[in-house]
C-alpha cells in the first residue's frame, strides 16, 4: 500500500513506516500528529484510486520526529572584469515525519 501526497507544492510517494523530510512546519514539535489530506493517489491491494484533484475521504496520518537542516549550499556570483564577487550560503530547514497509516 502506498499513496502520493502533496505538501506545499511538492509531491511525495509514501508508505506506512517510511520516514520523509518535508519543508519546515514551524508550528509542530516532536511527537505531534499530522494529518495530510491532500492525497493525490492511493494504491491498495493492486487497486488504484486517482483523485481529481484529490481522493475524497483519504488522508495520511504521520508523526513528527523532529526538525533538521539540509546540507549547506554555497551560491557564488562572479562578474568578470568588474572586481565584483558575492558569496552567499543557504541551509534549508526540514521537518522529519514518519508515516503511520494511510486511510482511504
Amino acid at each position: 500500500m502506498y499513496a502520493v501526497i502533496k505538501e506545499r507544492g511538492k509531491q511525495y510517494k509514501v508508505e506506512p513506516g517510511q520516514s520523509i523530510e518535508i519543508d519546515l512546519k514551524e508550528d509542530t514539535k516532536k511527537g505531534d500528529t499530522l494529518e495530510l489530506t491532500d492525497v493525490l493517489m492511493v494504491s491498495k491491494d493492486g487497486a488504484t484510486q486517482i483523485g481529481a484533484p484529490t481522493v475524497e475521504n483519504a488522508k495520511v496520518i504521520s508523526e513528527v520526529q523532529g526538525h533538521t537542516k539540509g546540507k549547506k549550499l554555497v551560491i557564488m556570483k562572479f562578474r568578470r572584469r568588474k572586481d565584483s564577487r558575492t558569496k552567499n550560503g543557504h541551509r534549508q530547514k526540514y521537518t522529519k515525519i514518519k508515516i503511520k497509516e494511510i486511510i482511504s
